[in-house]
Protein backbone atom coordinates (compact mmCIF):
# COMPACT_ATOMS: atom_id res chain seq x y z
CA UNK A 1 0.00 0.00 0.00
CA UNK A 2 1.43 3.35 -1.05
CA UNK A 3 1.49 5.78 1.89
CA UNK A 4 3.38 8.69 0.36
CA UNK A 5 0.20 10.28 -0.99
CA UNK A 6 -0.98 10.98 2.58
CA UNK A 7 1.99 13.11 3.61
CA UNK A 8 3.48 16.47 2.63
CA UNK A 9 6.84 18.06 3.51
CA UNK A 10 5.22 20.90 5.46
CA UNK A 11 3.65 18.31 7.78
CA UNK A 12 7.04 16.78 8.69
CA UNK A 13 8.59 18.83 11.51
CA UNK A 14 11.11 18.86 14.33
CA UNK A 15 9.11 19.17 17.55
CA UNK A 16 9.83 21.88 20.08
CA UNK A 17 7.66 20.39 22.84
CA UNK A 18 8.93 17.74 25.22
CA UNK A 19 5.51 16.47 26.34
CA UNK A 20 2.83 14.56 24.45
CA UNK A 21 0.21 17.30 24.79
CA UNK A 22 2.49 19.88 23.19
CA UNK A 23 3.72 17.48 20.50
CA UNK A 24 0.20 16.62 19.37
CA UNK A 25 -0.76 20.30 19.36
CA UNK A 26 2.22 21.11 17.11
CA UNK A 27 1.26 18.33 14.71
CA UNK A 28 -2.37 19.45 14.58
CA UNK A 29 -1.22 23.01 13.90
CA UNK A 30 0.51 21.93 10.66
CA UNK A 31 -2.51 19.97 9.44
CA UNK A 32 -4.16 22.03 6.72
CA UNK A 33 -7.84 21.14 6.99
CA UNK A 34 -10.37 22.34 4.44
CA UNK A 35 -12.52 25.22 5.67
CA UNK A 36 -15.71 23.18 5.26
CA UNK A 37 -14.32 20.47 7.55
CA UNK A 38 -14.94 22.81 10.50
CA UNK A 39 -12.43 20.96 12.67
CA UNK A 40 -12.17 22.08 16.28
CA UNK A 41 -8.46 21.52 16.97
CA UNK A 42 -8.82 21.89 20.73
CA UNK A 43 -11.55 19.26 20.85
CA UNK A 44 -9.57 17.01 18.53
CA UNK A 45 -6.51 17.33 20.79
CA UNK A 46 -8.63 16.35 23.79
CA UNK A 47 -9.98 13.30 21.96
CA UNK A 48 -6.45 12.18 21.04
CA UNK A 49 -5.25 12.54 24.63
CA UNK A 50 -8.33 10.74 25.96
CA UNK A 51 -7.54 7.84 23.65
CA UNK A 52 -3.98 7.68 24.95
CA UNK A 53 -5.42 7.38 28.46
CA UNK A 54 -7.26 4.17 27.56
CA UNK A 55 -4.80 2.63 25.09
CA UNK A 56 -1.25 3.78 24.43
CA UNK A 57 -0.28 4.24 20.79
CA UNK A 58 3.42 3.60 21.40
CA UNK A 59 4.50 0.86 18.98
CA UNK A 60 8.08 0.33 20.09
CA UNK A 61 11.24 1.13 18.09
CA UNK A 62 10.89 4.74 19.26
CA UNK A 63 7.64 5.27 17.30
CA UNK A 64 4.21 6.42 18.49
CA UNK A 65 1.21 6.29 16.16
CA UNK A 66 -1.71 8.33 17.57
CA UNK A 67 -4.75 8.04 15.31
CA UNK A 68 -8.40 9.01 15.17
CA UNK A 69 -11.36 9.16 12.78
CA UNK A 70 -12.89 12.58 12.14
CA UNK A 71 -15.37 14.11 9.66
CA UNK A 72 -13.21 15.65 6.91
CA UNK A 73 -12.99 15.71 3.12
CA UNK A 74 -9.67 13.91 2.80
CA UNK A 75 -9.54 10.16 3.32
CA UNK A 76 -6.32 10.40 5.33
CA UNK A 77 -3.95 13.05 6.60
CA UNK A 78 -0.58 12.27 8.17
CA UNK A 79 1.68 14.58 10.18
CA UNK A 80 5.11 13.56 11.48
CA UNK A 81 7.27 14.98 14.25
CA UNK A 82 10.77 14.17 15.51
CA UNK A 83 12.03 14.64 19.05
CA UNK A 84 15.60 13.97 20.20
CA UNK A 85 14.83 13.51 23.90
CA UNK A 86 11.49 11.71 24.02
CA UNK A 87 8.21 12.90 25.51
CA UNK A 88 6.61 13.01 28.95
CA UNK A 89 2.98 12.13 29.56
CA UNK A 90 1.38 11.67 32.97
CA UNK A 91 3.95 9.27 34.32
CA UNK A 92 3.87 6.88 31.35
CA UNK A 93 7.54 5.99 30.99
CA UNK A 94 7.20 4.47 27.51
CA UNK A 95 6.73 7.91 25.94
CA UNK A 96 10.27 8.75 27.01
CA UNK A 97 11.44 6.33 24.32
CA UNK A 98 9.55 8.11 21.54
CA UNK A 99 11.75 9.69 18.89
CA UNK A 100 9.24 9.84 16.03
CA UNK A 101 5.52 10.46 16.31
CA UNK A 102 3.17 9.85 13.39
CA UNK A 103 -0.29 11.40 13.71
CA UNK A 104 -2.84 9.72 11.43
CA UNK A 105 -6.22 11.39 10.88
CA UNK A 106 -8.77 9.40 8.91
CA UNK A 107 -12.13 10.14 7.38
CA UNK A 108 -15.00 8.56 9.33
CA UNK A 109 -16.02 6.54 6.26
CA UNK A 110 -12.55 5.35 5.19
CA UNK A 111 -12.99 1.62 4.60
CA UNK A 112 -9.37 0.51 4.72
CA UNK A 113 -8.49 2.43 7.88
CA UNK A 114 -7.10 -0.58 9.76
CA UNK A 115 -5.10 -1.66 6.71
CA UNK A 116 -3.45 1.77 6.55
CA UNK A 117 -2.64 1.58 10.28
CA UNK A 118 -1.20 -1.91 9.80
CA UNK A 119 0.85 -0.82 6.78
CA UNK A 120 2.36 2.03 8.78
CA UNK A 121 3.12 -0.24 11.72
CA UNK A 122 4.84 -2.82 9.50
CA UNK A 123 7.12 -0.11 8.10
CA UNK A 124 8.12 0.88 11.64
CA UNK A 125 8.82 -2.74 12.56
CA UNK A 126 11.23 -3.18 9.66
CA UNK A 127 14.82 -2.62 10.93
CA UNK A 128 16.12 -1.59 7.51
CA UNK A 129 13.44 1.07 7.17
CA UNK A 130 13.99 2.43 10.67
CA UNK A 131 17.77 2.59 10.22
CA UNK A 132 17.29 4.80 7.18
CA UNK A 133 15.00 7.18 9.08
CA UNK A 134 17.13 7.31 12.22
CA UNK A 135 20.26 7.95 10.17
CA UNK A 136 18.86 11.13 8.63
CA UNK A 137 20.07 13.96 10.90
CA UNK A 138 18.98 17.03 8.92
CA UNK A 139 15.24 17.63 8.62
CA UNK A 140 15.55 17.90 4.85
CA UNK A 141 17.28 14.51 4.71
CA UNK A 142 14.67 13.02 7.02
CA UNK A 143 11.86 14.26 4.79
CA UNK A 144 13.58 12.74 1.79
CA UNK A 145 14.12 9.37 3.46
CA UNK A 146 10.55 9.36 4.77
CA UNK A 147 9.26 9.85 1.25
CA UNK A 148 11.39 6.95 0.02
CA UNK A 149 10.21 4.69 2.82
CA UNK A 150 6.55 5.45 2.13
CA UNK A 151 7.10 4.94 -1.59
CA UNK A 152 8.69 1.58 -0.80
CA UNK A 153 12.13 2.57 -2.11
CA UNK A 154 14.07 2.76 1.15
CA UNK A 155 15.98 -0.43 0.52
CA UNK A 156 17.62 -0.81 -2.86
CA UNK A 157 17.71 -4.43 -3.98
CA UNK A 158 21.09 -5.87 -4.75
CA UNK A 159 21.50 -7.36 -8.21
CA UNK A 160 23.48 -10.54 -7.80
CA UNK A 161 23.10 -12.07 -11.23
CA UNK A 162 26.34 -14.01 -11.48
CA UNK A 163 26.76 -16.67 -14.12
CA UNK A 164 25.49 -19.51 -11.92
CA UNK A 165 22.39 -17.60 -10.78
CA UNK A 166 21.56 -16.71 -14.38
CA UNK A 167 21.90 -20.38 -15.29
CA UNK A 168 19.55 -21.47 -12.48
CA UNK A 169 16.94 -18.91 -13.49
CA UNK A 170 17.21 -19.94 -17.14
CA UNK A 171 16.80 -23.61 -16.20
CA UNK A 172 13.88 -22.73 -13.92
CA UNK A 173 12.08 -21.19 -16.88
CA UNK A 174 12.77 -24.33 -18.94
CA UNK A 175 11.49 -26.57 -16.11
CA UNK A 176 8.41 -24.37 -15.63
CA UNK A 177 7.57 -24.59 -19.31
CA UNK A 178 8.12 -28.35 -19.45
CA UNK A 179 6.07 -28.94 -16.29
CA UNK A 180 3.32 -26.62 -17.57
CA UNK A 181 3.55 -24.33 -14.54
CA UNK A 182 1.34 -21.26 -14.25
CA UNK A 183 3.71 -19.21 -12.08
CA UNK A 184 7.33 -18.95 -10.95
CA UNK A 185 7.99 -18.16 -7.28
CA UNK A 186 11.31 -16.49 -6.43
CA UNK A 187 12.39 -16.81 -2.78
CA UNK A 188 14.06 -13.49 -2.06
CA UNK A 189 15.44 -14.46 1.34
CA UNK A 190 18.23 -16.19 -0.59
CA UNK A 191 19.80 -12.76 -1.04
CA UNK A 192 20.96 -10.31 1.62
CA UNK A 193 19.42 -6.94 0.76
CA UNK A 194 16.96 -8.28 -1.81
CA UNK A 195 17.13 -9.25 -5.45
CA UNK A 196 16.33 -7.62 -8.77
CA UNK A 197 15.60 -9.89 -11.73
CA UNK A 198 17.56 -9.16 -14.89
CA UNK A 199 14.75 -10.21 -17.23
CA UNK A 200 11.14 -11.34 -17.31
CA UNK A 201 9.87 -14.90 -17.46
CA UNK A 202 7.74 -14.84 -20.60
CA UNK A 203 4.38 -16.50 -20.26
CA UNK A 204 4.56 -16.95 -16.48
CA UNK A 205 3.25 -14.95 -13.54
CA UNK A 206 6.30 -14.09 -11.43
CA UNK A 207 5.83 -13.85 -7.67
CA UNK A 208 8.48 -12.69 -5.17
CA UNK A 209 8.42 -14.34 -1.73
CA UNK A 210 10.22 -12.09 0.71
CA UNK A 211 10.63 -11.96 4.50
CA UNK A 212 10.84 -8.15 4.36
CA UNK A 213 7.58 -6.22 4.61
CA UNK A 214 9.14 -3.17 2.98
CA UNK A 215 10.51 -5.21 0.13
CA UNK A 216 7.21 -7.00 -0.28
CA UNK A 217 5.33 -3.72 -0.75
CA UNK A 218 7.73 -2.38 -3.36
CA UNK A 219 6.74 -2.54 -7.04
CA UNK A 220 9.44 -4.43 -8.93
CA UNK A 221 10.48 -4.71 -12.52
CA UNK A 222 9.55 -8.14 -13.93
CA UNK A 223 7.65 -9.03 -10.71
CA UNK A 224 3.85 -9.41 -10.94
CA UNK A 225 3.18 -9.72 -7.22
CA UNK A 226 5.01 -9.89 -3.90
CA UNK A 227 4.16 -11.87 -0.76
CA UNK A 228 5.78 -10.93 2.56
CA UNK A 229 6.21 -14.17 4.50
CA UNK A 230 8.71 -14.18 7.36
CA UNK A 231 11.25 -16.98 7.45
CA UNK A 232 12.62 -18.36 10.72
CA UNK A 233 14.66 -21.19 9.27
CA UNK A 234 17.89 -21.67 7.36
CA UNK A 235 16.23 -24.40 5.32
CA UNK A 236 15.72 -23.78 1.63
CA UNK A 237 12.21 -22.61 0.71
CA UNK A 238 11.18 -22.58 4.38
CA UNK A 239 8.27 -20.23 3.61
CA UNK A 240 6.89 -22.44 0.84
CA UNK A 241 3.64 -23.73 2.33
CA UNK A 242 2.76 -20.43 4.00
CA UNK A 243 3.46 -18.58 0.74
CA UNK A 244 1.29 -20.96 -1.28
CA UNK A 245 -1.50 -20.67 1.29
CA UNK A 246 -1.43 -16.86 1.15
CA UNK A 247 -1.22 -16.91 -2.65
CA UNK A 248 -4.32 -19.12 -2.76
CA UNK A 249 -6.30 -16.87 -0.42
CA UNK A 250 -5.35 -13.81 -2.47
CA UNK A 251 -6.28 -15.51 -5.74
CA UNK A 252 -2.77 -15.21 -7.23
CA UNK A 253 -3.07 -18.79 -8.45
CA UNK A 254 -5.69 -21.52 -8.40
CA UNK A 255 -6.05 -24.81 -6.58
CA UNK A 256 -5.19 -26.73 -9.76
CA UNK A 257 -2.09 -24.61 -10.48
CA UNK A 258 1.44 -25.90 -10.74
CA UNK A 259 4.24 -23.66 -9.46
CA UNK A 260 7.98 -23.56 -10.12
CA UNK A 261 9.87 -22.37 -7.03
CA UNK A 262 13.45 -21.06 -7.11
CA UNK A 263 15.55 -20.41 -4.02
CA UNK A 264 18.61 -21.24 -1.98
CA UNK A 265 20.04 -21.13 1.52
CA UNK A 266 18.88 -17.84 3.11
CA UNK A 267 21.43 -15.01 2.86
CA UNK A 268 23.76 -17.16 0.71
CA UNK A 269 23.33 -14.96 -2.37
CA UNK A 270 23.21 -18.14 -4.44
CA UNK A 271 20.27 -19.94 -6.04
CA UNK A 272 20.69 -23.70 -5.80
CA UNK A 273 17.18 -25.20 -5.68
CA UNK A 274 14.35 -25.62 -8.19
CA UNK A 275 11.14 -27.26 -6.94
CA UNK A 276 7.89 -27.86 -8.80
CA UNK A 277 4.82 -27.77 -6.55
CA UNK A 278 1.47 -29.21 -7.54
CA UNK A 279 -0.89 -27.12 -5.39
CA UNK A 280 -3.69 -29.68 -5.58
CA UNK A 281 -1.50 -32.46 -4.23
CA UNK A 282 0.04 -30.25 -1.56
CA UNK A 283 -3.30 -29.01 -0.23
CA UNK A 284 -5.66 -31.86 -1.10
CA UNK A 285 -6.07 -32.85 2.55
CA UNK A 286 -7.90 -29.62 3.36
CA UNK A 287 -9.58 -28.57 0.10
CA UNK A 288 -10.69 -29.72 -3.33
CA UNK A 289 -11.31 -27.98 -6.63
CA UNK A 290 -14.97 -27.55 -5.70
CA UNK A 291 -14.38 -26.10 -2.25
CA UNK A 292 -12.90 -22.86 -0.99
CA UNK A 293 -9.74 -22.62 1.06
CA UNK A 294 -11.31 -19.98 3.31
CA UNK A 295 -14.67 -19.96 5.05
CA UNK A 296 -17.01 -17.61 3.20
CA UNK A 297 -16.87 -14.95 5.93
CA UNK A 298 -13.08 -14.86 6.42
CA UNK A 299 -11.03 -12.13 4.75
CA UNK A 300 -7.59 -13.13 3.36
CA UNK A 301 -5.78 -10.33 5.20
CA UNK A 302 -7.12 -11.63 8.53
CA UNK A 303 -5.62 -15.09 7.87
CA UNK A 304 -2.30 -13.46 6.96
CA UNK A 305 -2.28 -11.43 10.18
CA UNK A 306 -3.15 -14.39 12.41
CA UNK A 307 -0.54 -16.54 10.67
CA UNK A 308 2.09 -13.84 11.24
CA UNK A 309 1.26 -13.58 14.97
CA UNK A 310 1.21 -17.38 15.31
CA UNK A 311 4.62 -17.62 13.62
CA UNK A 312 6.08 -14.99 15.93
CA UNK A 313 4.69 -16.82 18.98
CA UNK A 314 6.16 -20.04 17.66
CA UNK A 315 9.67 -18.63 17.60
CA UNK A 316 9.67 -16.00 20.32
CA UNK A 317 7.26 -17.35 22.93
CA UNK A 318 6.69 -14.91 25.76
CA UNK A 319 9.66 -13.85 27.88
CA UNK A 320 11.53 -16.97 26.87
CA UNK A 321 8.71 -19.31 27.88
CA UNK A 322 7.06 -21.64 25.34
CA UNK A 323 3.47 -20.63 24.53
CA UNK A 324 0.89 -22.73 22.71
CA UNK A 325 -2.09 -20.98 21.13
CA UNK A 326 -5.28 -21.69 19.21
CA UNK A 327 -7.00 -19.22 16.87
CA UNK A 328 -10.43 -19.99 15.39
CA UNK A 329 -11.64 -17.86 12.46
CA UNK A 330 -14.99 -18.04 10.73
CA UNK A 331 -18.72 -17.92 11.29
CA UNK A 332 -18.78 -16.95 14.98
CA UNK A 333 -22.53 -17.56 15.27
CA UNK A 334 -21.83 -21.21 14.46
CA UNK A 335 -18.62 -21.38 16.49
CA UNK A 336 -20.26 -19.94 19.64
CA UNK A 337 -22.61 -22.92 19.82
CA UNK A 338 -19.59 -25.04 20.75
CA UNK A 339 -17.77 -22.71 23.13
CA UNK A 340 -17.93 -21.40 26.66
CA UNK A 341 -15.69 -18.96 28.55
CA UNK A 342 -12.92 -20.16 30.84
CA UNK A 343 -12.21 -16.60 32.05
CA UNK A 344 -13.91 -13.22 31.89
CA UNK A 345 -13.71 -12.04 28.27
CA UNK A 346 -10.82 -9.50 28.11
CA UNK A 347 -12.25 -7.96 24.92
CA UNK A 348 -15.70 -7.23 26.34
CA UNK A 349 -16.74 -3.59 26.16
CA UNK A 350 -14.12 -2.44 23.64
CA UNK A 351 -15.08 -0.92 20.30
CA UNK A 352 -14.82 -3.37 17.40
CA UNK A 353 -12.21 -1.15 15.76
CA UNK A 354 -10.02 -1.31 18.88
CA UNK A 355 -10.21 -5.11 19.15
CA UNK A 356 -9.62 -5.97 15.50
CA UNK A 357 -6.60 -8.18 14.96
CA UNK A 358 -5.66 -6.09 11.91
CA UNK A 359 -4.91 -3.20 14.25
CA UNK A 360 -1.15 -3.09 14.99
CA UNK A 361 -1.93 -2.22 18.61
CA UNK A 362 -3.47 -5.66 19.14
CA UNK A 363 -0.26 -7.62 18.47
CA UNK A 364 1.17 -7.39 21.98
CA UNK A 365 -2.27 -7.77 23.57
CA UNK A 366 -2.89 -11.03 21.72
CA UNK A 367 0.60 -12.32 22.54
CA UNK A 368 0.12 -11.54 26.23
CA UNK A 369 -3.30 -13.20 26.32
CA UNK A 370 -1.96 -16.27 24.53
CA UNK A 371 -0.69 -17.54 27.89
CA UNK A 372 -4.33 -17.99 29.00
CA UNK A 373 -5.76 -21.47 28.49
CA UNK A 374 -8.35 -21.64 25.73
CA UNK A 375 -8.82 -20.29 22.22
CA UNK A 376 -9.10 -16.92 20.53
CA UNK A 377 -12.40 -16.65 18.64
CA UNK A 378 -12.10 -14.25 15.70
CA UNK A 379 -14.71 -13.01 13.24
CA UNK A 380 -13.96 -13.24 9.55
CA UNK A 381 -13.37 -9.48 9.43
CA UNK A 382 -10.75 -9.67 12.20
CA UNK A 383 -12.76 -8.59 15.24
CA UNK A 384 -11.65 -10.51 18.33
CA UNK A 385 -14.75 -11.91 20.00
CA UNK A 386 -13.09 -13.62 22.97
CA UNK A 387 -9.96 -15.16 24.47
CA UNK A 388 -9.61 -17.95 27.00
CA UNK A 389 -12.48 -19.83 25.35
CA UNK A 390 -13.14 -23.54 25.85
CA UNK A 391 -14.16 -25.48 22.74
CA UNK A 392 -16.51 -28.41 23.27
CA UNK A 393 -17.84 -30.01 20.09
CA UNK A 394 -19.90 -33.11 19.35
CA UNK A 395 -18.09 -36.42 19.04
CA UNK A 396 -16.43 -36.87 15.69
CA UNK A 397 -14.56 -39.71 14.04
CA UNK A 398 -11.12 -38.44 13.24
CA UNK A 399 -7.64 -39.67 14.10
CA UNK A 400 -4.77 -37.24 14.62
CA UNK A 401 -1.09 -38.17 14.43
CA UNK A 402 0.54 -39.20 17.68
CA UNK A 403 1.98 -36.49 19.90
CA UNK A 404 -0.73 -33.91 19.20
CA UNK A 405 -2.67 -32.61 22.19
CA UNK A 406 -5.93 -30.98 23.21
CA UNK A 407 -5.46 -27.83 21.13
CA UNK A 408 -5.06 -29.81 17.91
CA UNK A 409 -8.04 -32.03 18.78
CA UNK A 410 -10.17 -28.94 19.50
CA UNK A 411 -9.05 -27.31 16.24
CA UNK A 412 -9.94 -30.40 14.23
CA UNK A 413 -13.31 -30.70 15.95
CA UNK A 414 -14.44 -27.09 15.63
CA UNK A 415 -13.52 -26.93 11.94
CA UNK A 416 -15.64 -30.02 11.34
CA UNK A 417 -18.60 -28.68 13.31
CA UNK A 418 -18.61 -25.16 11.82
CA UNK A 419 -17.58 -23.16 8.76
CA UNK A 420 -14.24 -22.11 10.20
CA UNK A 421 -10.52 -22.65 10.08
CA UNK A 422 -8.11 -22.88 12.98
CA UNK A 423 -4.43 -22.11 13.43
CA UNK A 424 -2.56 -23.88 16.23
CA UNK A 425 0.85 -23.16 17.74
CA UNK A 426 2.27 -26.21 19.49
CA UNK A 427 3.72 -25.50 22.93
CA UNK A 428 6.08 -28.49 22.67
CA UNK A 429 7.48 -28.15 19.14
CA UNK A 430 6.55 -24.63 18.06
CA UNK A 431 5.05 -26.01 14.86
CA UNK A 432 2.26 -23.91 13.33
CA UNK A 433 -0.58 -25.97 11.87
CA UNK A 434 -3.70 -24.99 9.95
CA UNK A 435 -6.94 -26.98 10.29
CA UNK A 436 -9.82 -26.92 7.81
CA UNK A 437 -12.75 -29.36 7.83
CA UNK A 438 -10.97 -31.43 10.45
CA UNK A 439 -7.87 -31.95 8.33
CA UNK A 440 -4.46 -30.56 9.25
CA UNK A 441 -1.75 -28.87 7.23
CA UNK A 442 1.61 -28.13 8.93
CA UNK A 443 2.76 -24.66 7.84
CA UNK A 444 5.78 -23.65 9.92
CA UNK A 445 8.37 -26.01 11.36
CA UNK A 446 10.26 -24.58 14.32
CA UNK A 447 13.74 -23.47 13.41
CA UNK A 448 16.56 -25.68 14.60
CA UNK A 449 18.37 -24.11 17.54
CA UNK A 450 15.16 -22.71 19.02
CA UNK A 451 14.07 -25.81 20.84
CA UNK A 452 11.70 -25.60 23.76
Amino acid sequence: MRLNSYIAKNRVIDLKSNDLHGALKELLDVCNFHEEDKVDRKQLLKQLLDREATMTTYLGNGVALPHIRIPMRRRYLLAVGRTPTGLTHKGHNEYGEVRQIFLLLANETARNYLNVLASLARVFQDPQMMNRLEGAHLLSDYRSELSKVFEGDAVTPQTKQNKFNRLILKEAETVARGAKCQAILIFGDTFAGGIELARAFKGFKTILITPSVGEGSTPRKFIDASLAVRSYSNNRLSQLRSAVLIGLTRGLFAFNSRLCCVGGIPQSNQFDTIVVVDVEREFRTIMTLDTKMLPSSVHPEVVERVLAIATELSVEGREGTPVGSLFVLGDTDQVKQYTKPLVLNPFYGYREEDRNILSPFMDETVKELSSIDGAFIIRGNGVLESAGTLIHTPDYKHTLPGGLGARHAAAAAITMASDSLAIVVSSSTGQVTLFRRGEMLPLVEKMAGHGR
